[in-house]
């Protein structure tokens, strides 16, 4: 069985398996979780907020690996593997901070708040869509492949410090997962793990199809190539 008919077999099942994920989830979500005494329902936010946040830095990791093993390899499947992540990762993380928005909102009658959390996540955010961007505007494809790839390695320095800014600095945000317990009930943290569980099985079978979707679109553009 080659790679591609193996692919093409996992993907469904991912997707399948991740859609009723997230319908799992939505009982959870909706009817096992208690509702927060404070928010009341609005509460509810998180259980989408933080499986994107999470999965948006995990997507951009992704980046900066497959960046990395491309410039020591220089295999297009690992360019197409950073593009992706890089676009996953940035929809989660734009989805990521409106679900924040939202919650703000409801929380401090806010929607926008210069924490370290919500600033660092912010210019990441735009550093990925910068690199996406350049993805774009340079013809040659030898070259765009190396210079997204240096791009994909130095972009990462600002994932760590996204993630570790909520316990480096005064911050609005909790630590859920801190040493300190994120103060969630019992039901709470079973129905975040299910979210994000449900989140991560759906991102993988998207990553998968779109990684395959890229190679076809490649070997058509090769056969127009004289």
């Amino acid at each position: 069985m080659t790679d591609h008919s193996m692919t093409a077999k996992i993907i469904p099942a991912l997707a399948i398996t991740g859609a009723a994920g997230l319908v799992i989830a939505q009982y959870f979500i909706w009817v096992y979780a208690p509702v927060e005494a404070t928010m009341g329902i609005l509460q509810k936010i998180f259980y989408f907020h933080l499986p994107l946040a999470w999965w948006g830095l995990i997507s951009f990791f992704i980046v900066f690996c497959a960046s990395l093993v491309f410039l020591i390899t220089k295999k297009p499947v690992m360019d197409r593997l950073a593009q992706t992540a890089a676009e996953m990762g940035l929809l989660y993380s734009g989805l990521a901070l409106i679900t924040g928005s939202l919650w703000a909102r409801a929380a401090w009658n806010t929607w926008w708040t210069w924490d370290p959390r919500l600033s660092t996540t912010l210019v990441m955010w735009f550093i990925y869509a910068g690199y996406l961007a350049l993805r774009q505007s340079i013809d040659n494809p030898q070259k765009m492949r190396a210079v997204c790839a240096v791009l994909g390695v130095v972009a990462f320095l600002n994932v760590p410090l996204v993630f570790l800014s909520a316990r480096m600095w005064r911050s609005i945000h909790p630590a859920v997962f801190g040493s300190g317990g994120g103060g969630l009930e019992p039901e709470m943290m079973t129905t975040l793990l299910v979210c994000i569980f449900a989140w991560g099985i759906l991102t993988i079978g998207i990553l998968l199809y779109r990684v395959r979707q890229l190679d076809i679109k490649d070997r058509i553009k090769s056969l127009f190539v004289y």
